[in-house]
């Protein structure tokens, strides 16, 4: 017998090696399926009209009734099931493959939309004064709307998560909180970019966007003439003092090769000219890396300003409104779900076509989901140097996208989802 061995072990290779590339051939016709029928005129069209329909009526953090609304009416016309109100204006669908048993696995976007009056003058501009989908949520609920049609039909047990208040609001951290996710092992979200050009998409393996707080603190010291400072205890010199001390804490307590900010936002005093105000009050924001790298910034900040109230012979208080805008976690990428989105990806468009990002400071509420499952998150390009005038950044007025990049997330979403569960 042993004599027949390497025949054996040549003939197992060459039966493996023929599985795996009719594996790979019905996997690469399935996305092709997938994108292309996203792509039909009749497909792009609906697509369209729902970004468009939701970009009209946008609604800030927990506040989305009428998108809510809007995306059940949706899935109900394609008769998938789902769960309302999950975090006050979240919905949970669920297309069940008739398995059960089988692996949690979700596809997640986000509703709400920013406090900014749009600036861009186009047919479907938002009618709702002081309110725009300036960060693309629009467009990441028509993805995952658009992944729901693709998927009804496919039966894979899977979850799609419509979640309000990313802005802010940790709707994510409710959404959890509420147990619509109980049993999660993987989750895949999308967020649009207009740094990158339609049929591009990005992201990394590992530590991808920062974890990030807000703190407001008040100085108090007491208020006087300004001809007389000597009879006042200045809270202004105190609050200056304090500010340029805290930049301390990136450039001498942080180790230079770790990413950090801290940046003051907002500074207030009195309104009166010839006056020493009573008390002043600053913010800002404090981001890093790393979840403990944030926990230490948060630490000193509180200790830097009350240290530099004693200093100035006032009294200060610092708040991290922890439970009103709850601190976000870094959000860190799997990366064996990284690994498997960005070949889904590759064999959809081309690996010329997905990018390594760089890190990024910004700050994701998706974090809380990566914290309980492996999770992979991806920029997706909508920029277009041919059709747009320049690309404004996201949170702008401004901010525009090419909505051909409707189409291509929606079939991602349901290639990431169909890969992931054979």
């Amino acid at each position: 017998m042993a004599s027949f061995t390497p025949k054996l072990v040549a003939l197992f290779l060459l039966l493996l090696f023929s599985h795996l590339t009719t594996l790979s051939s019905a996997t690469s016709t399935l996305r092709d399926d997938l994108l292309g029928a996203a792509r039909a005129p009749s497909f792009v069209s609906w697509l369209r009209g729902l970004r468009r329909r939701i970009h009209q009526h946008p609604e800030l953090a927990f506040q989305e009734h009428r998108t809510s609304e809007l995306v059940r009416a949706e899935l109900d016309a394609l008769g998938v099931s789902y769960v309302w109100p999950v975090a006050w204006t979240g919905v949970v669908a669920t297309i069940a493959g008739g398995g059960g048993g089988g692996p949690v696995v979700a596809l997640r976007a986000d509703m709400d939309a920013l406090p900014l009056q749009e600036l861009v003058d186009w047919e479907y501009k938002s009618l709702e004064t002081g309110k725009m989908h300036a960060c693309g949520h629009d467009a990441h609920v028509t993805m995952l709307l658009g992944a729901a049609k693709l998927l009804q039909y496919r039966k894979k047990d899977l979850k799609l998560v419509f979640q309000p208040a990313e802005e802010s609001y940790a709707g994510a951290y409710y959404i959890l909180e509420e147990g619509a996710l109980d049993g999660l092992e993987a989750i895949f979200g999308l967020h649009v970019s207009p740094h990158l050009p339609v049929g591009v998409v990005a992201s990394r393996p590992g530590p991808f966007l920062a974890a990030s707080a807000r703190f407001s603190a008040t100085v108090a010291g007491k208020g006087g003439h300004a001809g007389g400072p000597h009879d006042a205890v200045d809270p202004i010199i105190a609050a200056c003092s304090t500010v340029l001390s805290l930049q301390q804490l990136v450039a001498r307590e942080t180790d230079p090769l770790e990413a950090a900010v801290v940046s003051v936002t907002l500074l207030r005093g009195g309104d009166v000219y010839n006056v020493i105000p009573g008390s002043a009050t600053f913010g800002g924001t404090v981001r890093s890396m790393t979840d403990e790298g944030l926990a230490y910034l948060m630490k000193r900040v509180k200790e830097i300003i009350e240290g530099q109230a004693i200093v100035h012979r006032c009294a200060a208080t610092v708040d991290f409104m922890e439970e009103e805008l709850r601190p976000y976690p870094a959000t860190v990428n799997d990366e064996g779900m990284y690994a498997h989105a960005k070949a889904v990806a590759e064999a959809m468009l081309g690996e010329a076509n997905v990018k390594t990002a760089p890190q990024s400071m910004g700050a994701e509420d998706f974090a809380f989901y990566a914290q309980r499952a492996a999770g992979a998150f991806f920029f997706i390009g909508v920029g277009n140097e041919t059709s747009m005038d320049r690309a404004s950044p996201v949170h702008s007025p401004h901010f525009v996208m090419d909505e051909e990049v409707l189409p291509i997330g929606a079939a991602f979403h349901a290639s990431v989802a169909i890969e992931y569960l054979k």
